[in-house]
Parts: structure tokens; sequence; C-alpha cells
């Protein structure tokens, strides 16, 4: 499908632009999953103040979505109204040391990056996003941890862009981070952030990226197609394990299934569309529901408009449906 042209609607949106806009932008191309319908508008801005200024004459009612590398999303079929923001490299892909045990980095580049300069750096505390496959726009938007460590603990403060293009700083505390969670304004677009180590012997960091990486290469399919974790650790167990004794591991729908080497890691073997792999991951939520009474909760973001084979209930419209 395809969305009506929102330039020749708006011709004022190109006006001063640096950066690149497209129009009806298929979102398969930058999905881990491969999958998913276009974008309306994509925007990847040039920087910055690229980026402000489109926000600041966007009409209000035209939402706006930033993407980043696409490791934890789930494009519907029907894709994404509105404007798709993905940050270049170019533009928000730096790091810099900076004065005492910090670096600044921006929203672009990826986990395992921020890693790699940590150790050159000297700094520890930063192992764990060798183990993390996304962006840290994504990073700081959701929390993300691994090995026991969770991007709070690092963060010491962001910078973002508001809906009406202004500049907006936050700091730890006000991100009100959780597990998995943070409660910061989804009309905020991440754009760089301030990260804070501890100084370590780079021999010993690598040890741990290396322990990290070995971990991910023997438990994950990371070879595949996949979205990592699809569901988030229920209190007092793991959701793999609920997956598992749900009879679940190797669930198949059409090109979708439940991974056999990690059950909770759902993979596209070739031919699954958005609508396979919603259908699955509800499907595996209805029966953990039913053989533990658990209601699994989404870590993997799922966003946009169905397609043509209808909407998906949550938990296949079992009890649990509001969860």
């Amino acid at each position: 499908m395809s969305f009506p042209d929102l330039l020749q609607l708006y011709p004022e949106l190109e006006d001063g632009v640096r950066g690149r806009l497209t129009t009806n932008q298929p979102l398969s191309a930058v999905t881990w999953f491969r999958t998913g319908g276009p974008a309306q508008l994509m925007f990847q801005p040039a920087d910055e103040d690229d980026l402000s200024a489109f926000l600041a004459k966007l009409p209000r009612d035209i939402p706006v979505l930033p993407v980043g590398l696409g490791s934890n999303l789930l494009i519907r079929d029907g894709g994404l109204e509105g404007v798709v923001v993905r940050l270049s490299a170019k533009g928000f892909g730096s790091i810099e040391k900076m004065e005492g045990n910090r670096l600044s980095a921006g929203a672009a580049v990826p986990d395992k990056r921020l890693a790699e300069a940590a150790a050159t750096a000297g700094l520890g505390g930063f192992a764990f996003y060798t183990g993390i496959p996304g962006g840290l726009g994504g990073a700081l938007r959701m929390n993300a941890g691994a090995h026991g460590t969770e991007t709070r603990e690092r963060m010491v403060e962001l910078t973002a862009i508001d809906r009406d293009g202004k500049k907006v700083v936050l700091s730890n505390s006000e991100m009100g981070y959780a597990y998995r969670h943070s409660a910061a304004s989804r009309n905020l677009i991440f754009t760089s952030a301030v990260f804070e180590g501890i100084p370590q012997n780079e021999s010993a960091i690598r040890g741990e990226m290396s322990e990290v990486v070995a971990h991910r290469e023997k438990a994950q399919p990371i070879r595949e197609k996949t979205g990592g974790s699809t569901f988030k650790n229920p209190p007092g167990t793991s959701a793999w394990k609920e997956v598992d004794a749900a009879g679940c591991r190797g669930l198949t729908i059409g090109g979708a299934q439940m991974s056999e080497m990690h059950c909770n890691f759902m993979i596209n073997t070739g031919t699954a569309t958005g609508y396979d792999l919603e259908l699955l991951g509800e499907t595996v939520r209805a029966k953990v529901l039913a053989h533990s009474g658990i209601k699994l909760e989404w870590e993997i973001k799922r966003l946009g408009q169905f397609g043509t084979q209808g909407a998906i209930k949550p938990f296949l419209g079992q009890e649990g449906e509001a969860a």
C-alpha cells in the first residue's frame, strides 16, 4: 500500500531542508526482521538544527516517529502514517571523550560502538552494550540492558528535540527509568547523551566484551532475521522458560518461528510478514497465559497500521486482552 504524498500536500516542508526526504519509503529495508509497510514520509536530517527547523514547521496533526537501527522493531504491513525520522551516522554518530570519566555520543551510534570507544578510553561499565544489537537512541528510550547492567546506570543526561523543534535536556532522574522502560515523552526525539564510566584497565574491559560476544554467539540466533528478545522477563522468572514450558519452542506460523536456539527470539525464516510475526507473538502469549497464568509483555515495539489481513488482538482476544 502507499500513503498520500506529504510533500505534494505540504510543499513548504522541503524549504531549507539539508537532509533527505523520501515519500512512501519501504521500512522492510531498515528493520532487522526485514518486514513492514512504508513510511508515509521518511526524513533523515543532516544534523540537530536541520531536525529542529523541520519539526518547527511540520503541521501538528502529522504524527512523528523516530526509528533507529530497527533491531527491536516490528513494523506492521500497513506501514506508518506521518513522518518517520531516521538519524544518520554522519549527523548523529559521533563519540567524544569528555573530562573525567564521561563520553558524549550521538543517538545514531550503535551500542557496540560505544562499548568499543569506552574500552579504548579505559572506561569500564559499558561491556554489556557489546551484546545489544541496536542504537543508543533506542537504548536510551527503553533502558536497554544485558548481563546485569542497564542504560540508566551509565547515562548522565541526554539531549532531545521536541515536537515544536525546541531543544530539551533531561537528567537521568527525569527519565523515570524502570525495567525496559522510560517515562520520557513520546514527543521527544533523542539526539545525543552523556555517559559516565568507571576507570578500568583496557585489557580487562576487552576480556569482558569477549565474554559477552561468546555468550551471545552461543545462546542467541544472531545470524537470523530477528528482533532480539521478544518478551520482557516477568517477575520471578524468565520469558524463555515460560515460552518453553508452554510448548512454544520452534512454534511456526507462516514464515515466522520462535527460535529453537533461544525460544524468546522470533525469527523471520525468509517469507514472514509483519502479520505472521505478530500473530505468532500473540499466539505464544495466549499459550503461556493458558499454561501458567502469566501475561507476557512485549519487549519488541510493534508499530504502524495492520494490512489487508486485518488486526490481531492481544492474547488472540482471550482473557487478559487488556494487559
